[in-house]
């Protein structure tokens, strides 16, 4: 039983016992709701690793006592599904009691395998839980998403993974046996990065390395054997997005061999091409922006060229466009300048569209001066009218970055605004 891992020792065994996701399964909860009506719909949880997809879709099974059945799209097909349907049909049941078909990572099922899907959820025959680390509206088919609940599964908070820590010593059969002092924490939690599993693998690791009863943790020892044994590549288990962040962070950093190394990476260990292209997709918009927008288009076309053509071509196209990126002037003001407009809505709520600006399809909405005072910019281009609610009129979101073509758009927002913006 010692060779099982510990984060399987410690799963738990109802949903009260899980660490985490309070939004979703605490008191007030939506999904508790639902299990205390005792009636659930079809569901995909989203989210990162490690933060009890599978555990609770496995508990709500058990809670509502259904029969579940299991399979992972990594090494399932149509073939297997259809035999699921087949089984599922010949219980017979209906209602409260149809049976449940999870899915691990759903977002690998092609557009076939998801269609073979439909007529039975839509039957009845099945409840359909997915999981998936990748967003659903990008990876999951319309008509299943449209019959389905989109739940988001969070990331642990550090009171989380600490609690998490503190069950394991108090708990588990073989680490309560010894005498564990949590003299620092900081390591385990930073290289967790909010997974449970992860979390759990590396504490059971550095624990199980000493031999003595007394073990103390130091950030120093959990860095030192981390380092020693995480050091491989798995695109399905903990280094997937340590992998990724390594690249994203090459490509923000401006240098190519670094960039090309962890691609590498990636590529040798067997990822996905659709998620590397994702990745470099996104990084284009959030790290290089304006500073040089051709970079987006480039990206998107990568994108694009490695649906289509996969593995082993693709990877020249993703080498080139990682390259490219890295070697792209840097700009975050766009990213910043939603993150800044996003806190001011949060901050002020819904205000009110000033009259000048709002649609008026009706006579009505005209008489009562709707669009009345709009000023059409291109005949007027220099009539410096609002654009945004008075209660935060001045308010500067963008603000251009120090590279080539953003001193060019603030030059053009200095001479249009007139002082207006902070440029």
């Amino acid at each position: 039983m010692q060779n099982i891992p510990l984060a399987e020792r410690l799963r738990p065994t109802k949903i009260s016992e899980v660490i985490g996701q309070k939004h979703l399964i605490g008191k007030n909860g939506a999904l508790r709701k639902q299990l205390d009506q005792k009636v659930i719909p079809s569901i995909i949880f989203w989210g990162p690793p490690g933060v009890g997809k599978t555990t609770i879709a496995n508990l709500i099974a058990k809670e509502l006592d259904r029969t579940i059945y299991t399979l992972s799209a990594i090494n399932s097909g149509v073939k297997d599904v259809r035999e699921v349907i087949q089984k599922a049909s010949s219980l017979g049941l209906f209602g409260k009691n149809i049976p449940i078909l999870f899915i691990d990572e759903i977002h690998r099922f092609s557009k076939s395998q998801q269609d073979s899907l439909l007529g039975a959820v839509e039957k009845g025959i099945i409840t359909l839980i997915g999981a998936t680390t990748e967003n659903p509206s990008f990876e999951v088919i319309s008509a299943l998403l449209s019959r389905s609940q989109v739940y988001v599964l969070e990331h642990l908070s550090k009171e989380d993974l600490l609690e998490l820590i503190n069950r394991s010593i108090s708990e588990d059969i073989f680490l309560k046996e010894k005498k564990i002092i949590l003299k620092e924490t900081n390591a385990l939690l930073r290289i967790s990065g909010g997974d449970a599993r992860k979390l759990l693998n590396i504490f059971d690791l550095v624990v199980s390395s000493e031999k003595k009863e007394k073990v103390e943790i130091t950030d120093k020892i959990v860095m030192e054997i981390s380092q020693q044994n995480l050091a491989s590549y798995d695109k399905n288990g903990e280094h997937h997005y340590d992998i990724v962040s390594a690249l994203i962070k090459s490509i923000r950093g401006s240098d190519p061999n670094g960039t090309v190394y962890w691609l590498a990476r990636m590529i040798e260990g067997g990822e996905d091409v659709k998620f590397i292209a994702r990745r470099l997709l996104i990084s284009a918009s959030e790290d290089i922006g304006n500073a040089n927008p051709n970079a987006m288009v480039i990206a998107n076309n990568c994108f694009q060229s490695v649906s289509v053509i996969g593995f082993p071509e693709s990877r020249i196209i993703l080498s080139q466009t990682a390259i490219y990126l890295a070697c792209s002037p840097k700009s975050n003001a766009s990213y910043i300048a939603i993150g800044k407009a996003q806190e001011k809505v949060r901050e002020t709520g819904n205000l009110s569209v000033p009259l000048h600006l709002r649609n008026s399809p009706t006579k009505l909405m005209k008489e009562l001066g709707y669009g009345s005072d709009y000023i059409y910019s291109h005949d007027n281009p220099n009539s410096e009218q609002e654009f945004m609610p008075e209660e935060i009129s001045g308010n500067t979101f963008y603000n251009p970055g120090n590279n080539t073509k953003e001193k060019s758009f603030r030059d053009q927002l200095k001479l249009i605004w007139k002082g207006k913006y902070k440029y």
